[in-house]
């Protein structure tokens, strides 16, 4: 129930959705609870025109799908840019530097359990709220560079897999011991198995695309969970630093170019904002970052600096093409339900001579519209919801470190509440319309 509350209070699209769909059934209900009888006649209008009535939903459920789709990957970026008040995640990269590039000492001052961590941090955070990351790439076929023979890797110790990375919380620490144990060992998506069609189990060579001439063999020990990592692989930084090591002994001790430039971010989690500060402002002053200054910001900070080149496509997403989406599906209900109205309006004059008033008339054409594309509403939820996360594994749209979004719980209250606001939005004016019909003019054409 917290969890509820908190995802209503971070995200006002919850919150107007929850509204919405509680004030359309609260409403809807009243009505037709106090007077059952026109809850009969309501049914019987949608079932007595079912190629209106199919236009409405099957406008409705598309419609609906889209902007669930589109307002995923919105709604995930929001949360992940959001400022947290606690348990913040750090990240530390090169200053004046992109992509940050730091020698591992860097690393060293910072790691909990290393003999030069700075004393100063002491007591800020513990060993398992650090973890770092060095970036290795590299092709199984050295002559052909495509997306189904390359191979990305995040480089860090198996120790920090399940305490730092995430939606890797709940992850088998069995698997994660056999990283542990396999110097040669690496972690892979699914999809990226599929795509350079290898198995768990199986061993390929890597020609590395960053790290020139050091090459490096690996052995599949276990997958990945599906989403986020799918497209992913995780290998044993012991592995990659023994490499880097073996280049220069066959060198004659001369050190690869990125030698000192191996380290690419260094993750923080500090329980609030405080400690952020002070954290941030010991690493960023201190003198043993002098030759490598470095900055220190949020996860969320990090992560919107570099969505800032997808932002203006994002935005225009988010404040165009969704609302558009809306005000389509809107004019497609007016438009069923003015059809409705013109050719019921006899109907509805006999309607009025046995006693409905205006209101009630509204009422109903409004009820007729608001039941059909509430429920169209949510039953495109479902539908897209287990179609998208149980059957495709999430949204695929790549960007950042997300390759795939997972569509949330949230989506059950905003397909019903695209479905009842749409229907409102467009059968309000015909159902106005309809509540005027005057029985004289109608009886008149009759006769």
């Amino acid at each position: 129930m917290q969890a509820f509350v908190e995802g209503l209070l971070e995200s006002p699209v919850n919150l107007i959705a929850l509204l919405i769909c509680v004030a359309s059934v609260g409403g809807w209900l009243a009505y037709f609870v106090l007077r059952p009888k026109y809850l009969k006649i309501t049914v019987k209008n949608l079932r007595r025109a079912p190629v209106r009535t199919m236009l409405i939903a099957t406008a409705t459920m598309v419609l609906v799908a889209k902007v669930t789709l589109i307002w995923t990957v919105i709604y995930f970026l929001d949360q992940v840019t959001k400022e947290k008040s606690k348990d913040l995640k750090l990240i530390v990269t090169e200053r004046w530097q992109l992509p940050s590039q730091m020698p591992n000492t860097h690393a060293d001052y910072l790691n909990p359990k290393h003999p030069k961590f700075l004393k100063e941090l002491e007591g800020l955070y513990a060993p398992r709220d650090f973890m770092t990351w060095s970036f290795y790439g590299g092709t199984i076929d050295p002559g052909k560079f495509t997306v189904e023979s390359i191979v990305f890797a995040f480089c860090m110790n198996p120790d920090h897999i399940i305490p730092m990375m995430e939606d890797l919380e709940n992850f088998d620490p069995a698997v994660v011991d056999k990283l542990r144990q396999n110097r040669t060992g690496i972690l892979m998506g699914k999809e990226r198995m599929d795509r350079i069609n290898k198995k768990v189990g199986e061993r390929f060579k890597l020609t590395s695309l960053n790290y020139k001439d050091v090459d490096l063999e690996f052995e599949i020990v276990g997958e990945l969970p599906e989403g986020r990592y799918s497209q992913s692989a995780i290998m044993n930084e012991s592995y990659f630093n023994e490499s880097l090591e073996k280049y220069a002994l066959q060198r004659g001790g001369k050190r690869h170019p990125l030698d000192q430039k191996r380290m690419n971010l260094i993750w923080l989690r500090v329980p609030d904002r405080d400690t952020f500060n002070k954290v941030g402002e010991i690493i960023e002053n201190s003198p043993y970052f002098a030759d490598r200054p470095v900055k220190v910001e949020t996860a969320s900070s990090g992560i919107a600096s570099f969505l800032d080149a997808y932002r203006d496509q994002l935005n225009g997403i988010k404040y165009l093409l969704a609302p558009a989406m809306l005000i389509i599906m809107s004019l497609v209900v007016a438009i069923a339900i003015s059809i409705s109205v013109r050719e019921r309006k006899n109907e509805i004059a006999v309607m009025k001579v046995l006693g409905f008033k205006p209101g009630t008339v509204l009422l109903m054409v409004l009820g007729e519209s608001m039941l059909a594309g509430g429920l169209s509403g949510l039953y495109s939820a479902f539908c897209t919801w287990g179609l998208v996360n149980l059957v495709i594994g999430g949204i695929k749209f790549p960007i950042a470190f997300f390759p795939a979004f997972q569509i949330p719980l949230w989506a059950f209250l905003w397909g019903p509440a695209m479905g009842f606001a749409s229907a409102f939005l467009g059968a309000f004016v015909p159902a106005f319309n309809a509540q005027r019909v005057r029985v004289t003019e109608i009886f008149a054409r009759v006769a």
